[in-house]
């Protein structure tokens, strides 16, 4: 498949995940919620998760804004639901450094499945925050979760 049609298959997913998003619910008792505001482009998310036995059981989230925040909220609820917390933490630092290295760096398809549609927002910087919001937003509940542990010993 041509590079060409590689990004039109991802442009199509991304179009797809902001139409008929994945996670697009509110839970009834979450662990713990935080709330992103993008004031560049009024991008708006509201992501909660529940935890159980240091695994994310689920995930729901509110928002609105560009195909982009919405597509990549609907990426990050798919992937991380059910994914143990500590390794969801590891995700969020390379989805992060991928997304701010201006396209050096890709995201890893086995890691990262559907989510690699959003490989090609790093070239563009002031998408990059669009694309961050629901992961940004995802952070902070797992900080509010109470166990503050880094992936990386610290930070």
């Amino acid at each position: 498949m041509s590079s060409e049609q590689l990004n039109g298959l991802y442009q199509q997913l991304i179009l797809d995940h902001s139409k008929s998003p994945h996670g697009r619910v509110t839970l009834e008792h979450p662990t713990a919620s935080s709330h992103q505001l993008n004031p560049t482009c009024g991008d708006e998310i509201t992501l909660s998760i529940q935890v159980d036995a240091g695994t994310i059981a689920h995930v729901g989230w509110e928002g609105h804004g560009c195909t982009i925040s919405q597509s990549s909220a609907s990426l990050l609820s798919s992937l991380v639901e059910g994914r143990e917390v500590d390794d969801t933490r590891l995700l969020l630092e390379e989805f992060r450094t991928a997304l701010r290295s201006r396209g050096a760096i890709e995201l890893d398809e086995e890691r990262f499945g559907d989510a690699i549609a959003l490989n090609g927002v790093s070239r563009y910087v002031a998408r990059v925050k669009c694309a961050m919001l629901a992961w940004v937003a995802l952070e902070h509940a797992l900080a509010d979760t109470g166990d503050n542990s880094s992936p990386r010993g610290g930070s």
